[in-house]
C-alpha cells in the first residue's frame, strides 16, 4: 500500500518483530486482547489458555464478548484452520517466565508465518510497567497515537483505595478455591497487582511457608487460621467459590487475569476499595 508505515516493536523477551506495514489483524490470548480493547486495538478474534473452555469466561472477557470479537477456544488445543482464515499479520500473547508464550504454542504462529509478540505479566515487571508495555503496543499498532494523562482514572482510583485502606485497616488474603478440601493461597509478591496493592497499603496475609512460588495450597482450615477480615476469591470460570470462610469476613471478587490495562484497574481498585469501606 502507497505510503504505508512501517512497524516495529521488541517483545518482552528481546524478540523484534518488524513489518512494511503496521499491523490491523491482532489476534491475542483474551487477557491481551482484552487489555487491547480498553487502549484502542480491536483484535478480529481471541483465544484463551488450558484453564477456559469453549466459550468465553466471563471473568476474563472484559468488554471482547460486548464488542462481537469472536472467541476461538484454548490456545493449546486450536484448530489452525479458522485461524488462517482470518489472516491475522500479528498475534500478541502473555509472558510468565520471560522465555515462552502462555496460551499458544509459538509453532503454531511460526507455522502461519505470524510473528508473535509477547509481554510479561510476571512478577519481575512492577505493574506500572506491564500497563507501560501495554501502552506502548497498542500505541505502536494505533500508528504512533497515545492517550495523554489519566484518562482512565486510575491514579484518582489509587488514591481513593489508599485512603481506605489506610482508614480501614482490614486484612485481605487473596485465593482460589480448587474444592471443599483445598485451596491455592496466593503469595503477595508473586503478583504484580498485589505487590501494588500493598504498595497502595492494602494489608495483604501472607499464607506462611511452604512449597509453590505464586500459591500456597491448602486446606480451608488454614484460612481460618489467617483470620482475614476480606478475602479477594479467584471469579475466573475454572476456580469455585470460598467453600469456608471465618464468621464475619467479607468476600469480594479477584480477577488474576485483569486486562493490563489503565482502565480495568481503576474499575478493579475501586471497586476493592468499595468492599472494604463496606
Amino acid at each position: 500500500m502507497s505510503g504505508a508505515q512501517p512497524w516495529g516493536f521488541t517483545d518482552d523477551r528481546g524478540t523484534e518483530r518488524v513489518a512494511a506495514r503496521v499491523p490491523e489483524r491482532v489476534v491475542a490470548y483474551v487477557r491481551a486482547g482484552a487489555a487491547l480493547l480498553d487502549l484502542g486495538v480491536t483484535p478480529v478474534a481471541v483465544y484463551g489458555s488450558g484453564h477456559d473452555g469453549p466459550g468465553y469466561d466471563p471473568a476474563k472477557a472484559g468488554g471482547l464478548d460486548a464488542a462481537g470479537v469472536p472467541y476461538l477456544g484454548p490456545g493449546r488445543a486450536l484448530d489452525e484452520g479458522p485461524l488462517r482464515e482470518l489472516r491475522p499479520d500479528l498475534i500478541v500473547d502473555v509472558t510468565y517466565d520471560g522465555k515462552s508464550p502462555y496460551a499458544l504454542d509459538e509453532a503454531v504462529a511460526d507455522r502461519l508465518g505470524v510473528p508473535l509478540v509477547a509481554l510479561s505479566v510476571g512478577n519481575e515487571l512492577t505493574l506500572p510497567a506491564i500497563l507501560d508495555r501495554f501502552g506502548e503496543l497498542s500505541a505502536s499498532l494505533r500508528a504512533g497515537a497515545r492517550e495523554s494523562g489519566d484518562p482512565a482514572g486510575t491514579g484518582e482510583a489509587e488514591a481513593v483505595l489508599r485512603e481506605v485502606a489506610g482508614r480501614t485497616g482490614r486484612t485481605v488474603l487473596a485465593l482460589s478455591g480448587a474444592g471443599p478440601d483445598q485451596v491455592h493461597l496466593a503469595r503477595p509478591q508473586a503478583w504484580p497487582e498485589l505487590a501494588r496493592l500493598a504498595a497502595l497499603g492494602v494489608r495483604l496475609l501472607d499464607p506462611g511457608p511452604g512449597p509453590g512460588a505464586n500459591w500456597l495450597t491448602a486446606d480451608w482450615g488454614r484460612v481460618a487460621e489467617l483470620r482475614p477480615e476480606l478475602i479477594l476469591f479467584d471469579n475466573r470460570f475454572h476456580a469455585v467459590p470460598p467453600y469456608e470462610t471465618p464468621p464475619g469476613t467479607r468476600l469480594a471478587a479477584w480477577n488474576p487475569e485483569i486486562p493490563p490495562s489503565p482502565a480495568a484497574y481503576a474499575r478493579f481498585f475501586r471497586e476493592l476499595a468499595e468492599a472494604l469501606a463496606a
